[in-house]
């Protein structure tokens, strides 16, 4: 039985507009090529979309696995559908929750993977990576932008001291609204700038994967970045991209200046960005979405019995190590 996926988004609207929105709706969509599935809000009621406390009132619900995602209000969800089949979508990692072996997780990058790999070790876990649209494509336009850089998440190091300092040797462009053509202004740029390994260390949580240094990549921009979270899955620096914010605002723009004296558009293969267009993803999301059916089948008439990794277990673990470790000791003196 495939089950209906209902995903949970505090709302649609531009309240809420962030990557991490615009990410899960694109998953929905994708989610709705393989199965049913449909959006749900819970903090606000919107026209034609379904509220999470209207859909609770339903007594159907046993063909239903409800979808989250939105971290910081993850804990709560958690234990508010605690009687029913859950599914965390995660993105970012670092939030102060755990979650039990019934809910399994499905990450947007293997950074992210690993952390919930340790954080819940007997639970389901999968990796199905973000998507980049068919549009982020190197069109071979005239890039008539030397630098482009979006100033939300960027670090105060990029905002007033680098880009200051650049502008004074070359075009640059900061985007500081929304943008209607993303694909269209990645493609007239040459390099673009991404650096928000600050903005993550004050939010206490992870770059979850870093949508646009990709597309700007598959868009044929020469790209310097940082390298935190999960954009560490793809950017490897010095192969495919440069590390930003490295050593000193001088260095920074010694490199960058070069690269606009000698332009060469980012060559990457499409190959390199077949695991995360469309096709990929879609056929990851089948395999994904039978587990999970599958699991929720077995987990309605057996109960988890594998010992979950508390700290007091952890603690016991460990005085069990040293004691063994002593015992071989006197015993090996002894002898």
């Amino acid at each position: 039985m495939m089950r209906k996926l209902y995903f949970l988004v505090p709302g649609t609207n531009s309240k809420f507009a962030c990557g991490g929105l615009w990410a899960e709706l694109k998953t929905l969509a994708l989610a709705q090529q393989v199965c049913d599935a449909e959006v749900v809000t819970y903090r606000q009621r919107e026209k034609d979309t379904l509220f999470l406390e209207d859909v609770l009132q339903g007594k159907n619900l046993v063909d239903v696995i409800f979808v989250l995602s939105w971290g910081f209000d993850i804990a709560e969800l958690a234990a508010k559908l605690k009687r029913y089949q859950v599914v965390y979508h995660a993105h970012s990692a670092g939030y102060k929750f755990s979650l039990p072996a019934r809910i399994p997780i499905i990450t947007v990058s293997r950074n992210t993977l690993g952390y919930w790999g340790q954080q819940s070790p007997n639970a389901l876990i999968y990796y199905l990576p973000n998507q980049i649209s068919d549009e982020f494509r190197n069109l071979n336009l005239v890039r008539d932008i030397d630098v482009l850089v979006q100033a939300r998440k960027s670090s105060e190091y990029l905002i007033q001291d680098l880009i200051p300092a650049l502008k004074k040797r070359c075009n640059v462009f900061v985007v500081d609204s929304y943008v209607e053509d993303l694909a269209g202004l990645f493609n007239r740029a040459k390099i673009y700038l991404y650096d928000s390994a600050e903005y993550w260390a004050q939010q206490s949580v992870s770059e979850g994967f870093g949508l646009q240094p990709m597309e700007a990549l598959a868009s044929g921009c020469q790209v310097f970045s940082s390298v935190n979270g999960g954009l560490s899955d793809y950017l490897d620096p010095g192969f495919n991209c440069y590390k930003i914010s490295a050593y000193s605002k001088e260095y920074d723009i010694q490199r960058i200046l070069k690269v606009i004296a000698n332009p060469s558009p980012s060559s990457l293969p499409e190959s390199f960005f077949e695991e995360y267009r469309t096709g990929n993803i879609i056929q990851r999301f089948k395999v994904i979405v039978g587990d999970i059916n599958d699991f929720f089948d077995h987990a309605q008439n057996h109960p988890s019995n594998i010992q979950i990794l508390t700290k007091i277990r952890r603690v016991k673990l460990l005085s069990k190590k040293i004691s063994s470790k002593l015992k071989k000791k006197y015993f090996s003196g002894k002898s």
